[in-house]
């Protein structure tokens, strides 16, 4: 893997592309089933990078079948278990061979499903300003990455369209867009996807301070799982043993990359600069770690 060339971008010429997003490529198969590409792109701050990490797309794969496969007794997901080398041409195999997969065609929900089990990030800037948040009121004096005291929050926030910037909502927002119902249904099945994947994950000294769901509906109404589950693109991984209250710890995530964005002359908007090599090879390590200490 680490000598492959990354794939930036796909071209399946046997089937229609539907969408090119900020990772992932999708295509059409049928009214029934839809062909998703991880790619080896790379955002932060919601923007697209130039560079892509060679490998990416195939460690993703690997780690949302695991956390698929694990969690599909709290909610069925989108995984159909179609070869995806099946549904395009020989010539158009190499593309799709370990970084895709073929998945029901469903509606996707207009909001990202976050849950926080830590004070981190977004949250702790908001936390900062306003001692919420997504309106949720929490204890004063807590300091940065320090595990909430009654347990892991619900913070959607709304799901962006490329080179847009995610936006942290109230729940009561959610509830406006999808009804109390099916609102509610998300937060819950939200949380206990979190509480069972940070406990397993604990056991293998990684803390997973937040993560990011999504959720889709089929024509009868039912929930699905889908996207990505619990990888480095759409969580906050931590080396347990270099936890310390008080400061951001080490990631195994893309947060190394957004840590040396920050360090960079850059209005956070397209084009994003040009990310090192030494940059993208100790990316990649970190993602290759923390496959191996959850799946092996």
């Amino acid at each position: 893997m680490p000598n492959e060339p990354a794939l930036f971008e796909t071209d399946i010429q046997s089937l229609q592309l539907l969408h090119r997003g900020k990772v992932r490529d999708i295509y059409v198969i049928d009214d029934e089933y839809l062909l998703l590409i991880q790619t080896d792109r790379l955002s932060a701050f919601d923007v697209i990078l130039p560079t892509a990490v060679p490998g990416k797309g195939k460690l993703l794969t690997a780690l949302s079948v695991f956390w698929f496969n694990k969690l599909e007794h709290i909610i069925p997901n989108h995984l159909t278990g179609i070869l995806p080398e099946s549904v395009v041409s020989a010539a158009e195999r190499e593309q799709v061979a370990g970084r895709a997969f073929v998945v029901k065609r469903l509606k996707p929900l207009p909001i990202e499903a976050i849950v926080r089990g830590y004070i981190a990030g977004s949250g702790w800037k908001d936390y900062q300003k306003e001692g919420t948040i997504c309106d949720i009121k929490l204890p004063e004096g807590l300091q940065e990455a320090e595990k909430l005291p009654d347990g892991a929050i619900f913070s959607p926030s709304t799901k962006a369209k490329t080179d847009a910037h995610d936006e942290n909502i109230p729940f009561a927002s959610v509830i406006t867009q999808l009804g109390k119902t099916l609102a509610e249904k998300i937060r819950e099945k939200s949380i206990r996807l979190y509480t069972e994947s940070a406990n397993y994950a604990a056991s293998r000294n990684i803390i997973i301070a937040d993560t990011k769901f999504e959720f889709g509906l089929d024509n009868e109404g039912q929930l699905f799982l889908i996207d990505e589950v619990l990888t480095p693109d759409s969580s906050r991984f931590w080396p347990a043993r270099q936890y310390v209250v008080g400061k951001n710890p080490p990631s195994y995530d893309k947060q190394f990359i957004r840590d040396w964005l920050e360090g960079q002359v850059w209005d956070k908007k397209a084009p994003a600069p040009t990310i090192p090599p030494e940059i993208l090879n100790q990316t990649r390590k970190k993602y290759q770690e923390a496959l191996r200490l959850l799946t092996e």
